[in-house]
């Protein structure tokens, strides 16, 4: 999606769900600040299908999984949710929305890598321990990633292939297939308890 595109989604699942999750603003100034649409989106449909189980939709910490309760693993990097907590979370996710980008910068080719290093680290973690943590991305800006940056486009196909990624969903199919993948944390996080 584009911004238009994006901010259309955002205002209906805003008036039809009334979310109490949180709904961060972007970092713009002045007349582009605004909601940040694709993590909005992101928050809304994980609470609607969660209902009403732990989630942590803004992680002010590492996430770390521990043993016995102490601390086992800690990764480098805050990521942009995590369920149902950022202490041994079932499943993390990523949101790299670059609406209000004009060139592909070192800002988004940073963010590719960034990914590339929790997948080595949620790799490792389940090599040495057999715990797994499922590994969302969830990207957006048909200009960013289309039009400018095609070749980091395939380096997330490769970090898909690799398995440091368990999935990336795309823009639009985040309405249709962040719902399925919830459902399927639901079912973990009975399963666990």
């Amino acid at each position: 999606m584009n911004k238009e595109a994006a901010q259309i989604e955002f205002d209906r699942l805003k008036a039809e769900l009334n979310p109490t999750c949180p709904l961060p603003m972007n970092k713009q100034k002045a007349e582009k600040k605004n909601y940040a649409f694709l993590t909005g989106m992101v928050n809304m449909l994980i609470e609607q299908g969660l209902g009403g189980l732990p989630c942590d939709y803004d992680p002010r910490a590492l996430t770390t999984i521990t043993h016995n309760g102490q601390p086992l693993r800690t990764l480098s990097r805050r990521v942009d949710g995590a369920f149902p907590a950022v202490i041994n979370p079932l499943a993390i996710w990523e949101i790299k929305e670059y609406y209000y980008t004009t060139t592909f910068g070192s800002r988004v080719a940073d963010g590719v890598y960034e990914t590339l290093l929790d997948g080595m680290e949620l790799e490792e973690l389940e090599l040495s321990t057999n715990k797994k943590v499922d590994h969302i991305l969830i990207i957006d800006d048909y200009f960013t990633w289309w039009d400018c940056g095609r070749s980091y486009l395939c380096r997330m196909i490769d970090m898909l292939h690799m398995g440091y990624v368990d999935e990336i969903i795309f823009g639009r199919e985040v309405l249709t297939r962040m719902p399925k993948i919830v459902e399927d944390w639901k079912i973990s996080y009975t399963n666990q308890a």
